[in-house]
């Protein structure tokens, strides 16, 4: 089969692979018939994140048809199913906390020790993500092997198109947790870092959930103009202080809530995110945090801090200080996608939640190498490229 392979920082490749097959009875096969590039591969293409093989298969944002079932897989044949991103067991301890991504399963044996090192304990697997996150091969593929079918995929109905219910698998879920982690209550005020695909799944999730005002920060006009599309009010770090405005639109209180969408690829020419690149270009450092320390000074005192955004390793100058002197709570962690995933699937069918805005290019599966490229190098026009494998017209 094809699939989009790894091969080193801003080298990927559609490469000619072995098949999937069935390995455990739990398995299924599906063929892949969309799969999106996510920020977080950008981490990947960015050479960010440890443990990255050569060859490695990439992509965590994918669904399509069951081709193939184990002997005690619960799917069909035939059926239509989003894959969450997680790879979870569904009965360990956490899983029965609906905790899916901190399954004690879902890592193989083999690479639970990198986990267990870096992390102090393992997570659950992930697709295409790292042979910390268990070395799976990922959706980027026209096939795919899914572990525990009986427990992530979910099943869409006959009809719905793609488009509509591909970000189940991601950064639906991730947006929706991650205004759930700010627990919003009405009338708050919540600011949100990041106007990508997560930042404004949160937008739109914060509103939902009855905050009454949203303020989303980026640089990117357009995507700021899809944040203000959802009512959210909207400031440029690029051309206000963000924190002097943050007090100026609360009555110099700060948000109640803040948002950190963005994660360890900061932007902007700050004093600290320059110290920070400069520390992960020569290894003395890992993560650029400007987002998240700013989003603690700009929190209002006994606010609520929710960090979706992906970090990788040590931070330095966090403020520690502040948190703890403001009081503030923080909630952060990969997302329970299977959690979240019947009540999100119902949403969308009842057009409660618009997502097909945010698809801005549809490419072949061959056309993968160019996606990243674009997602990477022109943010402002791409906001999200999904994949379509056999689509043609490259």
């Amino acid at each position: 089969m094809r699939a989009l392979a790894w091969h080193g920082k801003y080298d990927v490749r559609v490469d000619t692979v072995d098949d999937p097959e069935i390995i455990n009875p739990r398995d299924a096969i599906i063929r892949v018939t969309s799969t999106a590039i996510c920020g977080s591969d950008l981490h990947l293409y960015d050479g960010y994140i440890p443990t990255m093989q050569a060859g490695d298969i990439l992509g965590h944002e994918f669904m399509g048809e069951v081709v193939e079932v184990g002997a005690r897989s619960t799917l069909k044949k035939g059926q239509r199913v989003v894959v969450p991103f997680t790879i979870s067991c569904g009965g360990c301890y956490h899983c029965k906390k609906q905790q899916f991504s901190a399954c004690d399963n879902g890592l193989p044996a083999d690479n639970q020790d990198i986990a267990q090192t870096a992390y102090g304990q393992p997570m659950s697997g992930l697709f295409g993500y790292s042979h910390m996150t268990g070395g799976y091969a990922g959706g980027q593929a026209e096939y795919v092997r899914v572990p525990f079918s009986d427990v992530g995929p979910i099943v869409i109905p006959d009809g719905v198109d793609d488009d509509k219910v591909l970000f189940l698998s991601d950064i639906l879920p991730t947006g929706w947790q991650a205004a759930e982690y700010a627990e919003i209550e009405p009338g708050d005020t919540v600011a949100v870092w990041g106007c990508g695909p997560v930042g404004l799944f949160a937008v739109q999730s914060a509103f939902l959930m009855g905050a009454e005002r949203v303020i989303a920060i980026d640089h990117r006009d357009g995507r700021l103009a899809l944040a203000k599309r959802f009512g959210a009010e909207v400031l440029n770090f690029e051309k206000v202080d963000i924190y002097n405005a943050l007090m100026q639109l609360t009555g110099g209180i700060g948000p109640d809530a803040v948002i950190d969408a963005v994660g360890l690829e900061a932007h902007g020419m700050f004093v600290d995110n320059i110290v920070d690149h400069v520390k992960a270009a020569t290894f003395l450092g890992t993560d650029r945090t400007h987002a998240i320390r700013q989003a603690i000074l700009a929190c209002r005192k006994g606010g609520r801090v929710s960090m979706p955004a992906v970090y990788g390793g040590f931070v330095d100058k966090f403020p520690l200080g502040a948190f703890m002197e403001k009081g503030l709570t923080l909630k952060t962690g990969q997302t329970h996608v299977q959690h979240y995933m019947p009540a999100l699937l119902a949403a969308v069918l009842e057009d409660k939640i618009d997502t097909t805005f945010l698809i801005s290019h549809r490419l072949d599966l061959e056309q993968a190498p160019e996606g990243y490229d674009m997602f990477k190098n022109n943010q402002d026009e791409v906001t999200k490229v999904v994949l379509k494998p056999g689509l043609g017209g490259f």
